[in-house]
């Protein structure tokens, strides 16, 4: 049983820490501490998830600019477009400022490139036909702060054009835009720079309803109606659930609950998810899963029609139609992976990046490829889908490695490229694509290679199994929304006692295991993706994981959701 990740249990709290949260539960206090909480006040904030005071739509650079088109447009009743990219988040913040303009009363529509035949982002061709349609404004949202060329070739059309991006820019390089609504952006003095493309879309929206607010005969409408859109665009673009984002998408969980969209509803239905009871995990796994894989497979479109449709007979299609492409999408990207892995394994398995290209591999679920080859190899892995003039890959990397930063140093090679740290896509000419392949791999190996490559996975304390109780598992929610940037509790519980041990799932995939503590009390888990361990599980093994609930036939118990276990006693 091959133990080949890192384990790093959070130090413990200390003695001043442990005063001034004197007023929590002990567990709750470490890991108040381990996210950098040391006081009461600060404490409180965090898990009352408060907004900051700072947060004027006006600060962002360009935004004024942006309202006084936008209120200019509606005015005039001239049409506008909302020019979003294909994932989540791109369809959530189209459907957020197509709603927000249509209830203000704007002749407005979404526009959302399809990724076969157009490629990510801004396209000429795409705004040469909006153009002949008539619209005289451009909103991008999730995109565009990496095209100065359509930029420029908006402008020679006569059409203004709004970038609203939260893509990292390249350097002071910005796109002729009229404005350029991006907190990333040189200078801009907006404190928060981790909102996703959703949330800088709601930014808009505010800073529209607070100009509009001014004037006594404007038709407002409540801003909390569209936090659903940001909740489900943030998550599953994996923005930092932290500062900004936190409280957005608490609240927008909380209208997802009771919401009135029918095509949540219809989409948690086939999900099978008590819409009532949603968190944040259920959008990263089940329902952005879901509305990604129309854009994965066709064209988002569909996603974006479920987001705003109010027929609940189309809902219910649409629902149906996203959950069959998303089974279809699983079962392209296990085929994908598989490819994927054999190819880069025969070509250079020591190499410290990863990569494959073919013709027939779908340009939609490349990323997904990647994502699981840096997580089976934990180093930067590129899948890339080729046609016979460009390869278009798909990127996923490691906390050592700045995938974005490595291509800007290729970019003399690239037709175009964005991303951030940990993922990235790019677009290659084909004669240009074994030189990217060599200087990517040399600059991997250069900042790698003298780094002990393991995935280390973090532990916010060390806890006896008899000390797990519903009680503890009520404090954990406290914390929510968890996930990227927010992690949920992870515990360690050592020599604990094997006590029954099957696998489930398709083809044993999972594991599932009860445990046994001092006392001779049981407690159950699941593996998932750890159904292989299973012929070499010693009788007491080291386990990290975090405590959840599991519901079934009407009964709830405490369920450990393993993220690794280790033979007892073998180091961390």
């Amino acid at each position: 049983m091959l133990h080949n990740k890192r384990w790093v249990v959070a130090p413990p709290i200390t003695l001043q820490a442990d005063e001034a949260l004197a007023k929590f539960p002990p567990i709750l206090k470490q890991i108040l501490f381990n996210r950098g909480l040391a006081t009461d006040a600060e404490a409180r904030a965090f898990l009352k998830a408060e907004p900051n005071a700072n947060t004027d739509p006006f600060q962002l650079i360009g935004m004024a600019t942006t309202v006084d088109r936008i209120c200019y447009a509606l005015e005039k009743n001239e049409p506008i477009a909302i020019y979003g990219d294909y994932d989540v988040d791109g369809v959530t913040a189209t459907a957020l400022l197509v709603q927000a303009l249509g209830a203000l009363g704007g002749n407005v529509r979404g526009y959302i490139p399809n990724r076969f035949d157009e490629g990510y982002g801004l396209n000429k061709e795409a705004l040469d036909s909006l153009k002949a349609d008539g619209v005289r404004l451009v909103i991008t949202v999730d995109c565009g702060i990496r095209s100065p060329d359509e930029a420029a070739h908006a402008r020679t059309l006569g059409l203004d054009l709004i970038i609203s991006d939260h893509h990292h820019p390249d350097g002071e390089n910005l796109p002729p835009a009229l404005a350029v609504i991006n907190p990333k952006q040189h200078g801009d003095p907006y404190p928060d720079k981790d909102l996703a493309g959703v949330g800088i879309a709601y930014k808009i929206v505010e800073a529209l309803l607070q100009e509009r607010g001014k004037t006594k005969d404007s038709s407002l409408f409540p801003l909390s109606s569209l936090l659903d859109l940001v909740a489900l665009g943030t998550v599953a673009d994996l923005a930092p659930l932290v500062g900004e984002n936190r409280v957005l998408v608490r609240k927008g969980l909380r209208q997802i609950r009771e919401t009135k969209r029918q095509g949540l509803f219809s989409l948690a239905g086939v999900a099978d998810i008590k819409i009532d009871k949603v968190t944040a995990g259920n959008i990263g796994f089940m329902l952005g899963p879901r509305l990604n894989a129309s854009g994965r497979l066709e064209s988002a479109l569909a996603s974006f029609e479920l987001l705003t449709t109010t027929d609940f007979m189309r809902a219910g299609q649409l629902a149906l139609q996203l959950d069959t492409q998303n089974r279809q999408r699983q079962a392209l990207t296990r085929s994908m992976q598989e490819q994927a892995e054999a190819i880069a394994m025969s070509e250079d398995p020591e190499a410290f990046l990863l990569f494959a290209a073919h013709e027939d591999f779908n340009p939609g679920v490349v990323g997904l490829a990647a994502s699981r080859l840096t997580e089976v190899y934990y180093r930067p892995a590129i899948v890339a889908a080729k046609n016979a003039e460009e390869t278009r890959g798909s990127c996923r990397s490691i906390p050592e490695f700045h995938i974005t930063d490595a291509l800007d140093q290729c970019k003399d090679l690239l037709v175009r490229h964005g991303g951030h740290a940990a993922a990235a896509g790019f677009t290659v000419r084909n004669e240009n694509l074994p030189e990217l392949v060599e200087r990517l791999k040399e600059i991997a190996k250069d900042q790698l290679g003298s780094k002990d490559l393991r995935q280390t996975l973090m532990a916010d304390m060390e806890i006896p199994l008899s000390d797990l109780n519903f009680e503890v598992l009520k404090h954990l929610t406290y914390l929510e929304p968890t996930g990227y940037g927010n992690p949920e509790a992870v515990f360690v519980s050592r020599n604990a006692k094997v006590k029954v041990a099957r696998t489930v799932g398709a083809e044993g995939k999972h594991l599932k295991l009860t445990f046994e503590d001092e006392r001779g009390a049981p407690y159950d888990s699941i593996g998932f993706r750890m159904g292989h361990l299973k012929p070499d599980l010693p009788p007491r093994v080291d386990l990290l994981y975090h405590l959840e609930a599991n519901e079934y036939n009407g009964r709830t118990t405490l369920q450990l959701n393993l993220k690794d276990l280790k033979p007892a006693g073998i180091p961390d």
